[in-house]
This record gives structure tokens, C-alpha cells and sequence, in this order.
């Protein structure tokens, strides 16, 4: 069954005027289909209820109520209904709001995994950064000052005379820093361009800045690339699978900025503790720089091992998969 389908099964059961919210519970309820890899169920009910009015389809019709939201009921039970049902329909609903059925979803932070693990795949070691922990004193909006996470990739370079030749001349050229803004989903223009600033925010420090989401509108891939240009963040779309992430625009490289640096230090315990890590593998002897960089990597965010660890945490924090992906 299609979720159509789903919902003219339910409009017939429910047989009276209705909104998409119990439309989309009567689904549930009944087990017409499973919302269970859905992020917004009742946002997918309603969007389709809309698509039967804009293609013509006439087996369902609608009518707004004066507060502009739209109810519907099949146009083969219309006689049935009659008007003086329809008002008071409308009216007891605005009397008694229907009650949702939550559908089991992930946390932001759920996906904060499966970014590590894909950033480890580019050989960049990344850790997340508790607002939470932060000291703020009395300046709250600092919290737009730490970015959800932060990476470091090494140079690699295999001899010591090449590695000792580079440090030389200038270490900062040894490493390069990159700040990561993460959100779930990004649906409108408006959340984008509200994301898109928190990351060009967070990220004024580092050698490069990144907006990640688990999800992006299609419509908003024209508005993302002119941001790109205008502001150098980078923007990437994270997978259930972390190594079929994409970097959809890449991030312009700035120089480090070492009084945010500091600043980020003071208020952020685990942030200084990464500057002190990243210092420490980055002056190692030769004979400790093996412990060291195992310590950089303990220190820094778990990811995966196998592709079956990635399919059961997805499936433990509700994270949806593509088939193809399993």
C-alpha cells in the first residue's frame, strides 16, 4: 500500500471531515504502512493530501477553515456529509485538538558517529565540543562561538628529512584545522540561511568551516552554492552510511585565528584539551610520536570499525537507511 492509498483508506474510515494530523494517526494506528524510517510522517500526509488538490485528483476535496487550515474528505462521501456537518465538524475540532502519535526518531547529536567515522575515512581526527560544558559567565550568546565539532588532518609525509625540512620553515603549514556545524535536516530557505550563518560563525578560528546535515530540500542546492562563494563554508551531506557522505561545495581555506582560539580554550575545557593534544603530536620526538598520535585518537570521537556496526547503531537510534545502504 502507498501512503495515497494509506490515506484514502483512512478518509473513507474516519468517514467525516478531517485534518492531516488524524489522517496521519489513523494510519499509525491501523498499520496501514510503517512511518518507521520517516522524519516528519504528518509533514508527508499533509503534503500529499495537498498534492490530490494541485494534480486535479478528484476523489479527494477540501475545504479551509476560516484560521486557514484546510480539512478534507472524499468527494464520494460529500452527499452524505452536508454542510450543517461540515461547520460543526470544524468547530469541534478547534474545541478538542486531536492527539499525535509520536513516530520514534534520532537525536542531532546521534549523528555526530557517523561523522567521525567519515571524517577518520579522510584521515581527519575529530571531536565533538559540549556547548554544555562551556563556561559562559554572563555572555549566553557565546554558544555561537563553538561549532559542534572540530577535525584536524596531519600533512602526511613519509620521511623524516621531508617532515623535519617543512617544520622549518612553517609548522603552521604541518596541520590544518577544520570547524563542523551539524544539523539533522535542512527543509526551507530560511533554516538554511540560519545554519549557514551559525557555521560561518562558529567556524572563524579555523583553517575551514563546514555545515553538515543528514538531509537537504533538492530545492535549495542554487541558494547553498551562492552562499558557498559569498562566505567559503563548506557544505556537506552526511549518509546512514558514513563513507557515502558527500562533500557537496567545498570549504575556502583562512588563516587560524588565535585569539578566538584562545577564547574557545578559556571557556571549553575539551576544546583546549584538543589545541593540547594537536600540540603535542605536532612537536612529538620521533620515537613518541606512534604513542602520541594513539592517544590524539583515543581522545578523540569513536567510529566505526564494520559496515554491520553501522547498520545496528542506525537501527538502535532510529537513523533511517537507504536499502541500498544495507
Amino acid at each position: 500500500m502507498t501512503i495515497k492509498e494509506a490515506i484514502l483508506k483512512s478518509l473513507d474510515g474516519i468517514n467525516r471531515v478531517t485534518n492531516y494530523s488524524e489522517i496521519c494517526n489513523h494510519i499509525v494506528i491501523n498499520k496501514y504502512i510503517d512511518f518507521g524510517t520517516a522524519k516528519t510522517p504528518e509533514s508527508t500526509v499533509s503534503a500529499l493530501l495537498g498534492d490530490f488538490i494541485r494534480t486535479g485528483d478528484t476523489r479527494v476535496k477540501r475545504i479551509k477553515e476560516s484560521g486557514g487550515k484546510y480539512y478534507y474528505y472524499l468527494t464520494k462521501k460529500e452527499e452524505n456529509i452536508g454542510i450543517d456537518i461540515l461547520i460543526n465538524t470544524l468547530e469541534k475540532d478547534d474545541e478538542e485538538p486531536k492527539k499525535t502519535v509520536k513516530v520514534k526518531t534520532y537525536d542531532e547529536r546521534d549523528l555526530h558517529r557517523l561523522l567521525s567515522s567519515y571524517l577518520k575515512n579522510t584521515s581527519i581526527y575529530s571531536k565533538t565540543i559540549f556547548h554544555e560544558q562551556s563556561t559562559f559567565g554572563k555572555d549566553s550568546n557565546q554558544i555561537w562561538t563553538h561549532p559542534d565539532m572540530v577535525g584536524i588532518r596531519f600533512l602526511s609525509l613519509y620521511t623524516k628529512a621531508s617532515q623535519d625540512f617543512l617544520k622549518s620553515i612553517n609548522r603552521l603549514d604541518t596541520f590544518k584545522i577544520s570547524s563542523y556545524e551539524l544539523k539533522r535536516e535542512i527543509n526551507s530557505d530560511s533554516e538554511l540561511k540560519k545554519a549557514f550563518f551559525q557555521a560561518v560563525s562558529n567556524s572563524s578560528w579555523a583553517n575551514y568551516g563546514f555545515l553538515v546535515a543528514f538531509e537537504f530540500s533538492d530545492n535549495l542546492t542554487e541558494e547553498m552554492e551562492r552562499l558557498n562563494q559569498s562566505f567559503g563554508i563548506g557544505v556537506i551531506k552526511l549518509d546512514a552510511n558514513p563513507y557515502k557522505s558527500k562533500v557537496l561545495f567545498q570549504a575556502k581555506y583562512k588563516d587560524l585565528d588565535f585569539k578566538t582560539i584562545d577564547k574557545l580554550c578559556k571557556i571549553n575545557k575539551e576544546f583546549e584539551q584538543f589545541i593540547v593534544q594537536t600540540e603535542k603530536l605536532m612537536t612529538a620526538e620521533e620515537r613518541y610520536y606512534k604513542s602520541t598520535e594513539k592517544e590524539l585518537d583515543e581522545f578523540c570521537d569513536t567510529y566505526f570499525i564494520n559496515d554491520s556496526e553501522v547498520e545496528q547503531y542506525c537501527k538502535d537510534k532510529n537513523i533511517p537507511i537507504e536499502k541500498d545502504n544495507t
